[in-house]
C-alpha cells in the first residue's frame, strides 16, 4: 500500500517548488530606470542593496506589513526604495513613484516568474486522486489572487486552498502556518497530510514538528542536499520523481520506519 493512499491532503511550497524566478533582479530594476530615461543602476549594488532591505523590512514588518496593518504598496514601495538607496541610487521622489510602480506591477504579473513543467500536471493529479491541495507560502496576497492563476495555477483546477503569509499574519518556519493549512483543509488530521517544498528550515522540519508528512525537492542540485539525506529525509529531484515516489510501496514502508 502506498502513502498516497493514506493521505488525504497534500500541501505545497511556491517559488522554488511550483514557481522560479526568470532572470534577475536587476533586469527589471533595469527597465524600470530605463523606461523612465535614466541609465541601468548596477545589478550586483541593487541585488545586494535588496537583500539588506529585504531583510530589515521583514524584521521591522514581518509578513509584509500584516501586524503593523501595512498596505502591501506601502511595504514594497518602502523596501524598494530603500534598495535603491543601498545602492548608491537616491532618486527625487517624483522619479521614484515612476521607477517603482513599473518594478511593482512587474512583480505583481507572470513577467518575473517561470511554472516548471512538472507543477499544473501533478497538482491536477494529486486532486483527481481526491486528495486536496493546499498551497502553503511566504508570500503577498498578489501570489493568490494575480500571479498563480496568470501563471496557470488556479484554484478549483490546481489547487483547493491556499495559505499565504501576508495574508494570515505568520510565516515559515513558525508551526503555526501548518496549523492554519490544517484548519483550511478541513480540520484533517496531521499524519494525513504530506507538505512538499524545497527548504529543510523552512518547509521539512516545522511541518514534521505537527505531524505531518513531509519530503523536500533538490530541482536545483544544492550542496545542502546530501546533508538533508543523512538527516533522514526523503529528498527527490521534481514533482514527478514525487508522483512516482508516492504511488509506490516504498513511500509507505519509508515514511513509516521515518515516523
Amino acid at each position: 500500500m502506498s502513502l498516497l493512499s493514506k493521505l488525504r491532503c497534500i500541501t505545497v511550497d511556491v517559488t522554488g517548488t511550483l514557481i522560479a524566478y526568470k532572470g534577475q533582479l536587476g533586469d527589471y530594476y533595469c527597465m524600470a530606470a530605463k523606461a523612465v530615461g535614466l541609465p541601468c543602476p548596477d545589478y550586483t549594488r541593487v541585488h545586494e542593496g535588496f537583500k539588506l532591505a529585504y531583510k530589515d523590512m521583514a524584521k521591522k514588518y514581518p509578513c509584509f506589513g500584516f501586524s503593523a496593518k501595512m498596505p502591501n504598496i506601502v511595504w514594497w514601495k518602502t523596501c524598494v526604495r530603500d534598495s535603491f538607496i543601498r545602492a548608491g541610487y537616491d532618486y527625487d521622489e517624483e522619479t521614484f513613484e515612476k521607477i517603482f510602480r513599473r518594478i511593482y506591477a512587474s512583480f505583481g504579473s507572470s513577467a518575473p516568474y517561470i511554472v516548471f513543467p512538472d507543477s499544473q500536471p501533478f497538482l491536477r493529479w494529486v486532486r483527481g486522486k481526491g486528495i486536496k491541495v493546499g498551497i502553503v507560502s511566504n508570500a503577498e496576497y498578489r501570489y493568490q489572487d494575480v500571479i498563480l492563476p496568470a501563471l496557470g495555477l488556479n484554484e478549483g483546477s490546481e489547487w483547493d486552498f491556499s495559505v499565504f503569509s501576508g495574508l494570515v499574519g505568520v510565516e515559515k518556519p513558525d508551526p503555526k502556518i501548518y496549523e492554519f493549512a490544517l484548519q483550511k483543509a478541513g480540520n484533517i488530521a496531521p499524519d494525513e497530510v504530506l507538505h512538499i517544498g524545497d527548504s529543510m528550515r523552512k518547509d521539512y522540519e516545522p511541518a514534521k514538528s505537527i505531524g505531518m508528512h513531509a519530503l523536500l525537492l533538490d530541482r536545483f542540485k544544492t550542496a545542502d542536499a546530501e546533508e538533508w539525506r543523512k538527516s533522514g529525509a526523503v529528498v527527490l529531484p521534481d514533482l514527478l520523481a514525487a508522483q512516482e515516489w508516492l504511488s509506490s510501496e516504498e513511500s509507505a514502508s519509508l515514511l513509516k520506519m521515518l515516523n
